[in-house]
């Protein structure tokens, strides 16, 4: 892409000079792709061949554990962080899955985006199948297991990037499975690419026969304002001069968002994905409830010969199989994992519903619009709560290495105390946008802290309640 050097006052700044560096740059950003690539084939892929490692094995002398405590540990955990600081930043600039997509893409069929794949609920469903699985195959136990799903969808994204598109990251905008998540995390972040309209028009005439700047994920740039799909990869930065970084108030986008433009999909994937599905998968391992319903069918089954199902096992790539770990899944205990979270995915997403649908009911007006808006204000608490359940897995290697490790408590309490508290900010201010100050609106809003409250006691549970 050929870019005037012209800047017009609405672009200048310090953010606005760094995307168009970004502009500049873009094959030095392509060699740290795939350097990233490299990396994260070595992590994923070379574990699974290694013998697991003993009791006497550490991160700093095993490449099994190192690897672990590096993927799953460090990377996960602050990849859902950045979404929050800097947007989609990670999967413009270093996501391995869209730098191979991408490829296949530029060298591929460039077929026609075909309408099932364009369909909206797939983040929701892609998020739940992936959670469910990795429990089943303890994903983040294994390296075995971590190589079949994360391996696998990668061949996905670069079997979806051969066959459709041309130079663009289609699997990235449909089909990823933490697609959904990472848009909506990226709603709260202070930094967005954005278009000046005006601008946009008024130099039409002048950019008239340049290409148009390539986006990956096929987004209009004349209007450009929203973070949530949008990679900020920095190649349209600059472009006819109207487009730029820029900052915003953080989580501005969550409440300014026009209603009509929050969708079914996002809303099962906020309330009965990251505020269930998500919880149930980290509860269930440290659930005292599981532990009694286990023990209580365990004696059922076998007062009534049913034996069989206690020493049935499945194969490790459905469920954990590690006899020599001492980690083998029985055919009870693959089906109260998979009863026991989706159930607790219901259960909480349903009470979610009530407390948020009652709540836009209050606000008056078309119901489902404000619904799936509302729903918006639990982004920073769910989000906040699947990094904490990610991040358990730091602090169990760490304590593993006996490292000191009190300052995890204080630091949950802060992250879910704070994020609670940005979710009662932002359900206030969309329920000021609806309805001004009078009493409608100060019961939607009571009302609508119940979802919250609902969500935040979940948490409470895994971090305090069951310790």
């Amino acid at each position: 892409m050929t870019c005037q050097t012209f800047t017009p006052p609405v672009r200048n700044g310090l953010l606005a000079r760094i995307g168009d560096a970004m502009q500049r740059h873009q094959k030095a950003i392509r060699g740290i792709q795939w350097v990233v690539v490299l990396f994260y084939i070595v992590l994923v892929a070379v574990p699974a061949f290694l013998p697991l490692p003993d009791h006497s094995r550490h991160i700093l002398n095993n490449l099994t554990l190192f690897a672990q405590f590096l993927f799953w540990g460090i990377w996960w955990p602050f990849v859902l962080l950045s979404m929050v600081l800097v947007g989609r930043m990670w999967c413009g600039i270093f996501c391995p899955e869209g730098t191979l997509s991408e490829w296949a893409s530029r060298h591929g069929r460039g077929g026609a985006i075909p309408r099932w794949m364009r369909w909206g609920g797939w983040p929701f469903i892609a998020f739940v199948l992936t959670t469910i699985y990795g429990q089943m195959v303890s994903v983040y136990q294994y390296p075995k297991a971590t190589l079949l799903i994360l391996g696998g969808s990668t061949v996905a994204a670069i079997l979806v990037g051969y066959l459709y598109g041309r130079n663009r990251r289609v699997w990235c905008r449909y089909l990823c499975p933490v697609n959904g998540v990472f848009g909506l995390l990226a709603k709260l972040a202070p930094l967005h690419y954005r278009t000046d309209e005006a601008i946009w028009v008024a130099n039409r005439s002048q950019w008239r026969g340049v290409h148009t700047a390539n986006c990956p994920t096929l987004l209009p740039l004349h209007a450009l304002d929203n973070a949530s799909p949008c990679h900020m990869c920095g190649r349209c930065s600059g472009y006819r001069d109207a487009i730029g970084l820029a900052a915003r108030v953080p989580g501005a986008e969550v409440v300014t968002s026009d209603p009509q433009h929050a969708t079914l999909g996002e809303f099962l994937l906020i309330t009965f994905g990251l505020g269930g599905i998500a919880v149930g998968a980290f509860h269930w391992s440290a659930s005292p409830w599981f532990v009694t319903l286990k023990q209580q069918l365990a004696l059922w089954l076998i007062d009534h010969d049913g034996l069989w199902v206690l020493q049935q096992h499945a194969p490790w790539w459905l469920f954990t199989n590690y006899p020599q770990q001492n980690d083998v899944f029985n055919l009870l205990d693959g089906g109260l994992l998979l009863a026991y979270i989706t159930l607790t995915g219901l259960l909480l997403g349903v009470v979610q519903f009530l407390f948020l649908g009652m709540s836009a009911r209050l606000l008056g007006g078309p119901w489902r619009p404000r619904l799936f808006h509302l729903a918006y204000a639990l982004i920073p608490l769910v989000g906040a709560g699947v990094f904490l359940g990610l991040s358990a897995v730091t602090v169990s290697m760490l304590r593993a290495e006996l490292l000191s490790i009190t300052w995890a408590s204080p630091l949950r309490a802060l992250v879910l105390g704070g994020t609670t508290a940005w979710s009662l900010w932002l359900l206030w201010s969309i329920v000021h946008r609806h309805l001004s100050a009078t009493a409608r609106a100060l019961a939607a809003f009571a009302v609508g802290c119940g979802a919250i409250a609902v969500v935040a006691w979940a948490w409470y549970l895994l971090f305090w309640g069951w310790s």
